[in-house]
């Protein structure tokens, strides 16, 4: 503490925003405690306190200074607050209902004022997890003696505050887990003493500013989850107390700067989702310090060094999946013992798995699914063997590999807490261990597309915690064990491809959270349980290419979820249900060669989501419904080889000739002219007939007019000649000529037959009759 002795001119104290009387007591001095900031006026930098001795004659004014300005500064942080609120603009917990006059704002909830220095300032701003949602005031900045803020987990959205930067005080700055758009605030340089600065899942983007290498107090430097772009600044290398940096899960490109190799504190590094590309810079695994190391899902490239666990022995979580990493895996990793996290997932590694991994005791993930392991002997699973001591493991990921061998009897020896057993996509051969019932911590077990034989041990019905079970694609035999019955919450059940036969077991039924269900490609036979359509969830049943007979279950209709069946090629049998009309969920339906027979359901008009629907190679009668045209989401449509009839639609599916399939439907016709049917005989001879009757009117008009003519022209001739000549006991003209009614000419002509049609005269079309009281031809 130093002792000041000198005059203060009161005007010159405005920057003494909380100055403290020390004492009133004395008449010829007044002891005032000061502030750092005015030490540095001829008293050393280094010294916390002062004494500033005052005359009396400025007493009573610095009194009244004081007063004020205490005043002031309260009421300069309560509107700040008060400001805060006023941009909330949804508080469903009630978090700000204590903001108001009836309450010190230091009682505020989430509020801190400072002690015994400053007891009348807010210092701490705690909001987080309060689901408030709006904007984040700038009056904050004028909240100047803040050293901390923490509104995490609210969704807060717009932009932060470029005035936070004013905050020289502030040390913990946490706006993690909110909708923040814009950029990061470059002037955040000027909050010097800032230590922990969290940003992480946000909307952020821009790039990662330089300026942030000046922040040499920076221990946590957390960004990651946003959108931001550019590169990783190499000025963050600057920060030499950081002990983490997360920038996981933005849009980085570029390199990894090999200046973060002199964050010698640097515990956690990660750099993971994001665009990196390039090498590890060599001077990264020197970082002894580092317990977590994320860098997957880049596209980084090279191999990892042999001596990894060596140089970074406090390895706890190693993260390198998705990348393109070459080369075999570092068999010194176990000399990192606390190794929880082994991630090498989706690259290139090859060789063989290391058998010392046994030694990781406290291994709980080992993710090796995607890459080129194996060489092709059947010691390529001995490893194993060694994984059964680590017996904290929980997942196990190998798939897509070309691992080989038989899975040895040891791994039902594996962690009873593996909740993940993958091995699916490989070449392993042999028959599934009887013990694996002793993993009774499974939740997934994926085998496959190997090539396992035997059958499925009953003793998988004892791990009653599977939920995914997937041993497709193999060559396994017998029946499906009636004991998986006992795997009540299994959700997924996959057996599609094998050699498996027998009946389907009813007591599959008691799997009630069931959604999946793909039973295809194998030789199962008998009726369909009714308990396979019992799953108020069910989602997907694939049961294509058995030997399945009888109908159809009618509770179907009770999968309201439904969205893929799947029924193609067995032996099913008499109608379609109706009930399938009630699965308004469905979007793909295949019945295709069975023996359904009547016709398509009047209640799939209901399947309004319905896209695919695949009927053909049954025995389906009748007309094609045209409530068809109208299923707008239809997109493709097989009806070949059926007994169809009628007319086919033309609007809706049916206009894409593509898309639409009506082969062997002898009975079809009409559609578009790209599906090549013939056309309908109704409309041909419909036509045909309006023809032939405008033909015999217009004929029978012809002859009227012809016959009328002619009896006036023999009428006039007659007169002529009788008015010429004398009358003669010859016969007369008349007498060569008849009198016909219409009805003899009709009833002659046989109703102007095309049989008596003779041709067509300049008075219309000439037939030839017989008359009755002639008894000979008339033409």
């Amino acid at each position: 503490m130093a002792l000041v002795e000198k005059e203060v001119d009161v005007e010159s104290m405005s920057i003494l925003e909380d100055v403290k009387l020390v004492s009133q007591e004395f008449k010829a001095i007044v002891l005032v405690e000061l502030p750092d900031e005015l030490l540095y006026n001829g008293v050393p930098s280094y010294e916390p306190r002062g004494i500033l001795v005052i005359s009396p004659s400025h007493f009573h004014s610095l009194q009244c200074f004081f007063g004020s300005d205490a005043h002031f500064s309260n009421e300069t942080d309560r509107d700040a607050l008060l400001h805060l609120k006023h941009l909330i603009t949804d508080d469903p917990l009630r978090s700000l209902s204590s903001w108001n006059h009836t309450l010190h704002f230091c009682d505020w909830q989430g509020v801190t004022c400072g002690g015994h220095r400053h007891p009348q300032r807010v210092t701490a701003l705690n909001l987080t997890g309060h689901n408030l949602v709006g904007l984040l005031s700038p009056f904050i900045g004028n909240l100047t003696f803040l050293g901390k803020i923490g509104l995490a987990d609210n969704r807060f959205h717009g932009a932060v505050p470029e005035k936070i930067g004013q905050l020289f005080r502030l040390r913990y700055l946490s706006l993690d887990y909110n909708t923040f758009t814009g950029e990061i605030p470059a002037n955040l340089i000027n909050c010097s003493d800032l230590q922990i600065l969290n940003l992480y899942g946000n909307q952020l983007a821009g790039r990662v500013p330089t300026e942030l290498g000046s922040l040499t107090k920076l221990t946590r430097l957390a960004l990651g989850h946003n959108n931001l772009t550019g590169s990783i600044p190499p000025s963050l290398g600057n920060l030499s107390p950081l002990t983490f940096l997360f920038l996981s899960e933005n849009s980085l490109e570029g390199i990894i700067p090999g200046e973060l190799s002199r964050l010698v504190s640097l515990e956690l590094l990660a750099i993971g989702s994001n665009k990196l590309s390039g090498t590890i810079p060599p001077s990264l695994y020197n970082l002894s310090s580092i317990e977590n190391l994320d860098v997957g899902c880049n596209r980084l490239h090279g191999n990892l060094p042999p001596n990894l666990g060596l140089t970074l022995p406090n390895l706890q979580m190693l993260l390198v999946g998705s990348n393109q990493f070459r080369g075999p895996i570092p068999v010194s990793l176990s000399n990192a013992s606390g190794l929880v996290i082994i991630d090498l997932c989706n690259n290139s590694f090859s060789g063989s798995v290391p058998l010392n991994f046994g030694s990781l005791k406290g291994l709980s993930q080992l993710l090796l699914w995607g890459n080129e392991l194996g060489i092709g002997k059947a010691s390529d699973l001995s490893f194993l063997i060694s994984l059964t001591n680590c017996s904290s493991l929980r997942v196990l990921m190998l798939s897509y590999n070309n691992l080989s061998g038989a899975l040895p009897d040891s791994m039902a020896n594996l962690s009873t807490q593996l909740t993940w057993l993958s091995l699916t996509n490989n070449r392993i051969f042999g028959s599934i261990p009887s013990g694996i019932q002793n993993l009774i911590g499974l939740t997934v077990l994926d085998m496959g597309y190997n090539f396992l034989t035997g059958t499925i041990p009953i003793g998988v019905g004892k791990l009653n915690k599977v939920q995914k079970l997937v041993l497709t694609g193999n060559e396994l035999s017998g029946h499906i064990p009636s004991s998986l019955g006992n795997i009540s919450r299994l959700y997924q059940l996959s057996l599609y491809g094998n050699k498996l036969n027998g009946r389907v077991p009813s007591s599959l039924g008691n799997c009630t959270y069931m959604q999946f269900i793909y039973l295809g490609n194998n030789n199962l036979s008998g009726s369909l349980p009714k308990q396979l359509f019992s799953f108020p969830s069910l989602i997907v049943v694939q049961l294509t290419n058995n030997s399945f007979t009888g109908n159809l279950p009618l509770e179907v209709g009770y999968l309201k979820t439904l969205s893929l069946l799947y029924v193609s090629n067995d032996y099913l049998s008499g109608e379609i249900p109706i009930s399938l009309g009630n699965c308004l969920s469905l979007e793909y339906l295949r019945l295709d060669g069975n023996f359904f027979q009547g016709p398509v359901p009047s209640t799939f008009t209901t399947l309004r989501g319905l896209q695919s629907l695949d009927l053909s190679g049954n025995n389906l009668s009748g007309k094609i419904p045209r409530y068809l045209e109208n299923l707008s989401a239809l997109q493709y449509l097989n009806l070949s080889f059926n007994n169809f009839e009628g007319e086919l639609p033309k609007q809706g599916v049916f206009r894409n000739a593509s898309e639409v399939s009506v082969l062997r439907n002898s009975k079809l016709c009409g559609g578009i002219p790209q599906l090549q049917l013939p056309p309908c005989s109704g409309q041909s001879s419909k036509k045909q007939g309006i023809s032939r009757a405008s033909k015999v009117k217009f004929s029978i008009i012809g002859v009227v007019l012809c016959l009328l003519s002619l009896s006036c022209f023999i009428t006039i001739l007659h007169q002529v000649r009788k008015s010429r000549k004398k009358p003669s006991a010859l016969p007369s003209a008349e007498d060569h000529f008849v009198n016909v009614s219409y009805a003899e000419i009709f009833k002659a002509t046989d109703g102007f037959s095309s049989a008596n049609f003779v041709g067509t005269g300049s008075f219309g079309a000439i037939y030839k009759g017989f008359l009755d009281r002639v008894g000979t031809m008339w033409q």
